[in-house]
């Protein structure tokens, strides 16, 4: 009987701890960090906690300026954000590379977007124009 029990507690404690990415209710869901309402599939992120909390975000400004206030890498099980070329589809940030052009407007106004690879955004770059940037030098050009 006590095996039994500890085997319970400890599948209880595998399922709580549960870290993939939650889907975003795009119309429903609020930016955790501006509480502005997701809408814009081309721009939205999410954060999932190491324990399984998801963070979801109108825009990859917003996550990353929640990254800024309130996290730490050791907490952070994922970071996510949409790909600019499927609007909707969520893919590891810290892999993907970003633009910033005048020409494509993210809802909080940095003109940020995020693209699979350097060379799709490359191919971005060709027809808006702007500056391309990796996971970490995104991170230190948005910094207060």
């Amino acid at each position: 009987m006590k095996r039994f029990l500890i085997v319970g507690i400890i599948s209880v404690l595998l399922v709580s701890c549960n870290t993939k990415p939650e889907l975003i209710e795009y119309g429903t869901d609020a930016c955790h960090f501006c509480n502005m309402t997701i809408v814009d599939r081309q721009h939205a992120s999410q954060i999932v906690t190491s324990k399984g909390k998801a963070f979801k975000y109108d825009a990859i400004e917003c996550m990353l300026n929640s990254l800024n206030d309130d996290m730490s890498d050791s907490e952070i099980a994922h970071y996510l954000v949409a790909d600019f070329n499927q609007p909707g589809q969520l893919m590891d940030a810290t892999l993907s590379s970003y633009l910033i052009s005048d020409q494509i407007s993210s809802p909080m106004g940095a003109n940020l977007s995020a693209f699979e690879n350097e060379k799709a955004a490359q191919k971005a770059k060709e027809k808006f124009t702007g500056e391309i940037f990796s996971w970490e030098a995104i991170q230190n050009h948005l910094k207060p």
